[in-house]
């Protein structure tokens, strides 16, 4: 079993990077674990968006 990690600043860039990642694996994926996180920095909100695939080699 291998694991592939995504972090992205847009849900948008996240989903194309996964999808991408699926196409490429087929249907070897066993599971998908996802997770947004926010921080402040001054007056700016940054989100991190990230995903973990757990997929069969």
């Amino acid at each position: 079993m291998k694991v592939k990690v995504f972090d992205e600043m847009h849900e948008k860039d996240l989903e194309q990077s996964v999808n991408d990642f699926l196409d490429e694996i087929g249907n070897k994926f066993v599971d998908i674990k996802y997770q947004v996180s926010i921080a402040m920095f001054s007056e700016e909100q940054i989100y991190c968006f990230t995903a973990m695939i757990l997929y069969n080699k």
